[in-house]
């Protein structure tokens, strides 16, 4: 490998060092780097073995960048893009399950602020927090306005 060329381990580098990425994502996005089999798989034991690829980081980094805006289902469908396991997966979802309503009410209050005036303005409402992915339950109480904390 010359000079001009970047290895794996610093490319994996540079786009830990913009956010946290799982080793699923770091895989799909450097395969077409590698020059020979089981290369990159090398390289990414070594990070990850130093630290610098967590399953915990990266389920933490999303939870919290996501939580304020999304809903469980939307941040599960995009911890579950990242190849994170399973379980992992669940337990964070289970955790955001409990704010539900209160964090649905905070970006329904923030886009709409008024309850909506007919049916055509509940619609678009409901249709706008069921794209954050937020689930019918949580919308229903949200948009009715009834059941404030």
């Amino acid at each position: 490998m010359g000079f001009d060329q970047i290895s794996l381990k610093g490319r994996a580098l540079r786009l830990l060092s913009g956010r946290e990425h799982s080793r699923a994502e770091l895989q799909r996005k450097l395969q077409v780097h590698e020059t020979e089999p089981g290369e990159l798989a090398r390289a990414l034991d070594e990070l990850e073995a130093k630290g610098f690829i967590s399953e915990q980081r990266v389920l933490e980094s999303v939870v919290h960048r996501r939580a304020g805006k999304m809903g469980a289902m939307r941040v599960r469908q995009e911890l579950q893009a990242k190849g994170l396991s399973a379980d992992a997966v669940a337990r964070a979802v289970a955790e955001l399950q409990g704010s539900e309503v209160a964090r649905a009410r905070e970006v329904w209050r923030k886009k709409f602020g008024a309850p909506p005036v007919d049916a055509a303005e509940r619609g678009r409402q409901m249709r706008f927090l069921a794209a954050r992915g937020f689930g019918t339950d949580t919308i229903r109480r949200v948009v009715s306005g009834g059941d404030e904390d």
